[in-house]
């Protein structure tokens, strides 16, 4: 959880919230989602969903597309300048990861490389 909470301070926009930021993850991973799509993915109620994607459309990070067979709802998707935010804020996380990676003994590394599908796995479920 600590490792969790530093990785989200390595952030490029700092006016961004962490669950803005966790939104636009989200949509980067999983594609396009309906608001309420978005807001069960991130256990969060329908109309703090609402006022998040307000936000990040506000932010020019996100725009409201029509839904392809519902036309009471709207598609949330990423915009270019979102990708490019997210592209630069991974390889920040990146770099200071390997920064951390290299302070680590080969012992300590090996177990790390043997570690990491399970914690993929854990990930996942």
């Amino acid at each position: 959880m600590r490792l969790s909470r530093r990785l989200k301070h390595q952030r490029v926009d700092e006016s961004l919230s962490p669950t803005e930021m966790s939104v636009l993850g989200t949509l980067a991973r999983c594609g396009s989602a309906t608001p309420s799509e978005l807001a069960r993915k991130e256990h969060v109620q329908p109309p703090s969903m609402t006022r998040i994607v307000a936000m990040l459309e506000a932010k020019g990070l996100v725009r409201l597309d029509p839904h392809p067979e519902d036309r009471r709802q709207k598609v949330v998707n990423r915009t270019e300048q979102a990708e490019s935010m997210l592209a630069a804020a991974r390889t920040k996380r990146s770099a200071w990861l390997a920064e951390l990676f290299a302070s680590l003994d080969e012992d300590e590394r090996a177990t790390l490389r043997a570690a990491a599908p399970v914690l993929e796995k854990l990930a996942h479920l």
